[in-house]
């Protein structure tokens, strides 16, 4: 398993496109949950129980290091803060960095801490625990990939309330590199404390048990009130053990359960379907550095090949939505004037035929099955290619194969990314020329000099034609085929309210969730 691709999957936090350049004390919409009944108001007290998806044997209680269970991911997101979250507009959102502030030249940031922020033993947070925590984060495996651009010796403080991050290069975006676990931790923790160590977050720790914990309110939270007594959360092997555990009544919430436990409880009176939209994006990558899939006209012909809703109404089982070969489809900056591709299979042929693309041979598509609907996808994929004359023969890897062997190096391969809330995400990490997972090999000036310019650029309207350049470049050339993008689904109990509706990191933040009981 790749730890870089892992770490980033789960953290789901990601870059966003609406960078506040100036001082941010938060926009009037911040967050998103879902629906309480007319007349209801928030109640406190409570016991939420939560099921989350994990196994025993990758168990981690770093929060720096491999979150591959998301059930780690939750415990260590509600009892450690990160610097800012996710927000819907904009969707960067103040948490334990209440404001920031760029130099001119955009290559100088800093950020202001809340007042009054504590850890649950009651020391204050100040910005040398910030900047330690920054560089043992930036220090570890996959820390460039998390902190590109950042040097650990330009993350310093100034006084005890500022933090000063200084890129290599101008990054109007840096914000929102500080969602991406930039869990706080009290200077010097020493890594064999680090499962009891204290946090700054809405709940600390009562017990952990094999990947079950308990965890209690925290009065004295920074950010405000906190309504539930307490979260339990419960580990499971596998969705469906997760969702008959809800319709049993034994736990409160089943996290990221999946489309097929969704059709399950749709006729329970006594279950609310909480959907996510644009949670996950399970792209085809075609390379296009080299191989059979570098000639554009072929990637185009594909494109055109795929019946996009049936893909969806069958592997989603109608929990998402039709994509458009654009990664970032949460973003607020979002380009949907982009005419939709349709499917179009005498063009498709024409195309290949164009392209002298052998149709003689049999063309290897590598996927895994680590998450829900990734390989029927690729099934479906390669029937309805077929009606288009290119012959796909689907092959299933072991996870980690798939990763060391597959991932940044096939011709033809499914991918997935649970952080989708950034068109300039996906940009940095996977799509300018020198970026280290540049999933396709993909190599285009054009994209990479309307990226460089955006992170250059001030003037709001202005980065939003730059935004708006980087993703008709990206529909045009590269080698992502975004057929669809999956609701992110959490099966309740009746009783409970104001489960977060943001994707990726979003879903974690349930300090504000309650029980109407």
């Amino acid at each position: 398993m790749n730890w870089n691709r892992r770490q980033l999957l789960w953290a789901a936090g990601g870059l966003g496109a609406a960078a506040l350049l100036t001082a941010c004390g938060g926009g009037d919409e911040t967050s998103s949950t879902a629906p309480r009944k007319a007349g209801e108001k928030p109640r406190p007290g409570g016991t939420l129980r939560v099921g989350a998806l994990g196994r025993a044997s990758a168990i981690t209680r770093d929060p720096h290091g491999t979150q591959a269970n998301e059930s780690d991911y939750l415990i260590i997101s509600l009892v450690h803060d990160t610097l800012t979250v996710p927000g819907t507009r904009p969707n960067t959102a103040p948490r334990l960095a209440t404001s920031w502030k760029a130099s001119d030249d955009l290559r100088t940031w800093r950020f202001t801490l809340a007042e009054g922020a504590t850890f649950h033993d009651g020391s204050p947070v100040t910005a040398e625990d910030v900047v330690w925590s920054l560089k043992r984060l930036r220090g570890t495996p996959s820390g460039a990939s998390r902190l590109p651009g950042i040097k650990p010796e330009n993350i310093t403080s100034e006084g005890d309330d500022t933090v000063v991050l200084v890129s290599d290069y101008a990054n109007a975006e840096l914000p929102q590199l500080t969602r991406l676990t930039t869990f706080v931790l009290k200077k010097d923790t020493k890594d064999s404390d680090l499962g009891k160590a204290p946090g700054t977050g809405p709940f600390e720790l009562d017990w952990f048990r094999a990947g079950n914990a308990r965890l209690v309110r925290n009065k004295k939270w920074y950010g405000g009130d906190v309504l539930l007594d307490a979260i339990e959360v419960k580990i499971f092997a596998s969705p469906q053990a997760m969702a008959n555990a809800l319709l049993a009544g034994q736990i409160d919430v089943a996290s990221n359960v999946g489309a097929v436990a969704a059709r399950t409880a749709e006729k329970r009176q006594d279950v609310q379907i909480v959907r996510r939209p644009n949670d996950m994006a399970m792209p085809i990558v075609m390379r296009v550095a080299d191989g059979p899939f570098a000639d554009p006209r072929v990637r185009e012909a594909l494109r055109l090949a795929v019946d996009r809703e049936a893909m969806v109404k069958q592997v989603l089982s109608g929990y998402g939505t039709v994509a458009n070969d654009i990664l970032g489809t949460g973003d607020p900056a979002y380009a949907k004037d982009i005419p939709q591709r349709e499917r179009d299979l005498p063009k498709a042929r024409s195309l290949l035929k164009e392209a002298g693309f052998d149709l003689s041979k049999t063309y290897r598509l590598l996927t895994t099955e680590d998450i829900a609907g990734l390989a029927e996808a690729a099934t479906l994929f390669a029937s309805q290619v077929r009606e288009a004359g290119v012959k796909v023969e689907v092959v299933r890897q072991e996870s980690a194969a798939f990763w060391e062997k597959t991932w940044l190096k096939g011709d033809l391969y499914t991918t997935y990314w649970g952080t989708n809330d950034s068109v300039v995400f996906f940009a940095s990490k996977t799509m300018v020329s020198d970026s280290g997972q540049n999933e396709a090999g993909w190599r285009s000036k054009r994209f990479d000099a309307a990226y460089e310019k955006a992170m250059a650029t001030k003037d709001p309207a202005e980065r939003a034609t730059l935004l708006h350049e980087i993703q008709r470049i990206e529909h045009e050339e590269s080698g992502h085929l975004l057929w669809g993008m999956a609701d992110g689904i959490d099966l309740a109990a009746a009783a409970v309210r104001d489960l977060p509706t943001l994707p990726g990191y979003g879903r974690v933040q349930l300090e504000t969730t309650w029980l109407a009981r």
